[in-house]
């Protein structure tokens, strides 16, 4: 596009900055009202109740770093960031972390994240509201993963439960540049 590099590293750096200063406003984990109209949306389209959001991982391509660089290398054989997400019933993000390396588990990203050790502590009961995720993720009293040996009736959770993480993937290519 005829930018100099250093133009480009200025620009990038300057925005990315403003995101980070202005994503408390618009990533928002949901409570009250808004819990309730995200659990209602995900019974409406789905028929799973009490559901708050799905969660998944997804690796962000970067250069390799100087310091730590093996640690930056996912389980693909890039260098990336593991970002973990949430998402509610539109695909609207209310949780991001994205500050582990490539290389680390998402399960290990979610177990270490602010969002899983509030939900330790807030979600008591099913209508404090649950998370679902895939089979990476184990399970635990708010967060549904699939039955690892399913019969006829786990296969319909099955089939509901990708279904409604499958349909919210969109939200997660945006950020993937892979």
């Amino acid at each position: 596009m005829g930018y100099h590099k250093s133009t480009v590293s200025r620009v990038v750096t300057h925005v990315t900055e403003i995101i980070c200063k202005s994503m408390k406003r618009f990533i928002v984990w949901p409570s009250g009202e808004e819990k309730n109209r995200v659990k209602s949306g995900f019974f409406t389209s789905a028929g799973f109740p009490h559901v708050v959001g799905c969660v998944d991982g997804t690796h962000i391509r970067i250069q390799a770093p100087s310091v730590d660089e093996p640690a930056y290398v996912n389980r693909k054989g890039y260098h990336s960031i593991n970002m973990h997400a949430v998402c509610d019933h539109e695909g609207l993000f209310t949780s991001v972390n994205a500050s582990w390396p490539g290389s680390c588990h998402d399960a290990h990203v979610f177990r270490t994240s602010g969002l899983c050790k509030r939900l330790q502590r807030d979600n008591l009961c099913l209508e404090d509201g649950l998370l679902l995720g895939d089979s990476g993720y184990p399970l635990r009293p708010f967060l549904m993963t699939p039955f690892m040996n399913a019969d006829r009736l786990k296969r319909r959770f099955h089939v509901l439960h990708s279904e409604i993480r499958q349909g919210l993937s969109h939200s997660y290519s945006l950020c993937n540049s892979t």
